[in-house]
């Protein structure tokens, strides 16, 4: 199992819409990064990822799993693009801010604290560990 994370800001698609959409999730589209269309494409079903809210709160909020693997992007006619399915499985018991990443120890190196601007990216095991401990969850 691999491990992730998605950016989305809560004033275009909030954790709340993403838990509304239940089990059959939601297309993970209109991601217009190599890089990170990249990492969808490298996505399987059942991997699971975390929920950050950006631009406000700045925070992991959710724990979401890849409902479908990569395929066309409905929200573009381009090729070049496609998107995974995902749906949220539960909530962080306490928000995990970026501060907090920035400065916890083994969560140095963390693409979100490396590579803030790309809205899709990979977790380790060891980040996906502390960031669950950190939001009172067990990983």
């Amino acid at each position: 199992m691999n491990y992730w994370l998605f950016k989305s800001e809560p004033d275009s698609w909030s954790w709340e819409q993403q838990v509304a959409k239940g089990a059959a999730g939601e297309e993970w589209g209109g991601v217009r990064n190599y890089q990170a269309r990249n990492n969808m494409r490298a996505m399987r079903i059942g991997d699971l990822g975390f929920f950050y809210h950006s631009n406000i709160g700045k925070e992991i909020v959710g724990v979401v799993e890849v409902s479908a693997e990569s395929a066309p992007d409905s929200t573009t006619d381009d090729p070049r693009w496609d998107c995974v399915h995902i749906r949220a499985v539960r909530p962080l018991l306490r928000p995990v801010t970026l501060e907090t990443c920035k400065v916890e120890p083994g969560l140095e190196n963390m693409a979100l604290v490396k590579s803030m601007r790309l809205s899709v990216q990979p977790v380790t095991r060891a980040e996906w560990e502390i960031v669950c401990r950190l939001g009172g969850i067990e990983p």
